[in-house]
């Protein structure tokens, strides 16, 4: 029998939530736990249990050459990454949560808000990292030691330099409502995406749903994955990305494709990717392990070098010849007004998309 997709605040059956003060920064409800090394003891437990699952919402691509570099650095442990979009792992883990499933080891989503029902659900585990304790700010981890923030990107305008002028291209999302754009955008869902859903509330915050009524009739190509728009303005289906992940465009342009993001003078909506270790893990000491792989300054600086996303980690820096987040306007996050609005925003948006 096919199960029904499983709301949030079905997900969410205690009340309260995270106070948004930076993005995850909140009063602690008990101590975090001592930060821990990756050490001999903890290598030889996680190469007994052999096996760590991640649920992702990264790139395939992006999750594949991660899981191969763990993999290489701790021989005998296989790591196995089921990736799909944030909202639909959201409902994917609620679902398996309700029959009593317990399959996922440890779980990266692009929709920070995610964090908050399963935190105060008592899905996850407290596990604090060396490097996380030592060099992350504390607005980038939960104060309970239950998540970290593993990247940081931006939702961004692009569009395809062999079909459009730099000196013609939409500078803002006021720009993308003239007549010149109709039937020449490509933007992702709020309801697969968990950047599309962090973006959608941030723009809705800013400019209104007014903004999405106008933009639902510029004959907008929609896709699911943020990581579509940028591919399909490369391939020229498109002039114009109105919404999608930032760093696929950098990586496309730096691989000698005719792309060019655009940073809008409104501000850029901004996402954070936390990653956290669930209580029910069938693999606890090869997630512990994966976890504080994933935030080490060597990880970090390969996945942002590999990526082109954003680390929050203090030895981080940022590969020669791109952007620095410091230099971009920034929309501001709220994960819990997020969460708030995630219902509405689904709704409201198939309605005027009619998607």
């Amino acid at each position: 029998m096919k199960r029904r997709s499983v709301s949030r605040r079905e997900v969410l059956k205690a009340a309260g939530a995270l106070a948004a003060t930076g993005v995850f920064a909140a009063p602690a409800r008990a101590a975090a736990p001592p930060a821990e090394a990756i050490t001999p003891a903890l290598i030889e437990a996680a190469k007994k249990e052999g096996k760590v699952v991640l649920y992702s919402s990264m790139d395939l691509a992006v999750g594949e050459k991660l899981g191969k570099a763990f993999e290489a650095a701790y021989p005998g442990v296989e790591i196995q990454i089921e990736r799909s979009g944030s909202e639909r792992l959201f409902q994917r883990i609620g679902q398996e949560f309700a029959s009593n499933i317990h399959a996922a080891d440890v779980i990266n989503s692009s929709d920070a808000s995610h964090f908050i029902p399963w935190k105060t659900n008592g899905w996850l585990m407290p596990f604090v990292p060396e490097d996380v304790a030592k060099y992350f700010p504390d607005i980038y981890r939960d104060g309970d030691g239950m998540f970290a923030t593993s990247r940081v990107y931006v939702s961004s305008i692009a569009y395809n330099t062999s079909l459009v002028k730099a000196e013609d291209a939409p500078k803002s999302y006021a720009d993308l409502l003239g007549p010149r754009w109709s039937g020449k955008m490509v933007k992702a869902h709020p309801a697969y995406s968990g950047t599309i859903m962090t973006a959608t509330f941030q723009l809705v915050r800013e400019l209104g749903w007014d903004y999405f009524e106008k933009l639902s009739k510029q004959h907008v190509m929609q896709v699911q994955s943020s990581t579509d728009p940028p591919k399909k303005l490369s391939l020229g289906e498109r002039a114009v990305m109105a919404d999608g992940n930032e760093y696929g465009v950098v990586l496309l342009k730096e691989a000698g494709q005719p792309v060019e993001p655009v940073y809008p003078t409104e501000g850029t909506p901004t996402i954070s990717g936390p990653t956290g270790i669930f209580a029910s893990a069938p693999h606890p000491n090869a997630a512990k392990l994966f976890q504080a792989w994933l935030h080490t300054r060597e990880t970090q600086q390969f996945f942002t070098d590999f990526t082109a996303q954003y680390s929050v980690h203090a030895q981080v820096v940022p590969k020669p010849g791109r952007r620095k987040i410091s230099d971009i306007k920034l929309m501001k996050e709220d994960p819990a007004g997020v969460e708030a609005m995630s219902e509405e925003i689904k709704t409201r948006y198939a309605k005027l998309f009619r998607v």
